[in-house]
């Protein structure tokens, strides 16, 4: 009798630990979309507007929809300067 009272025990123990790791686990799904849907709106570091992405000449470049500044990520100038390099533009001559 002593072993079923234990065994009940242990099975209880494990559906409580298996309830409070699903809570855990769906507060940190809800935590990272919440991440991922600021994430996605950048703020502009000039005057704390919105950057929107924009593809210019097949590189993705964000422009501030209040400054109307533009900012590029890492490698993004290589790749308009390589491109404007090969047209023969002052860009590509400046960083060619």
């Amino acid at each position: 009798m002593s072993i079923e009272l234990e065994d009940r025990g242990r099975a209880l123990e494990n559906e409580y630990f298996r309830r409070k790791e699903q809570e855990i686990i769906e507060k940190m799904k809800a935590r990272l979309l919440t991440e991922n849907s600021n994430a996605s709106e950048k703020s502009c570091p000039n005057c704390d507007g919105k950057l929107i992405e924009t593809d210019y000449e097949s590189v993705k470049i964000d422009i501030c929809n209040q400054c109307h500044g533009v900012w590029l990520d890492a490698g993004e100038l290589a790749q308009i300067a390589h491109k404007d390099n090969e047209s023969g533009s002052w860009l590509g001559r400046l960083f060619g």
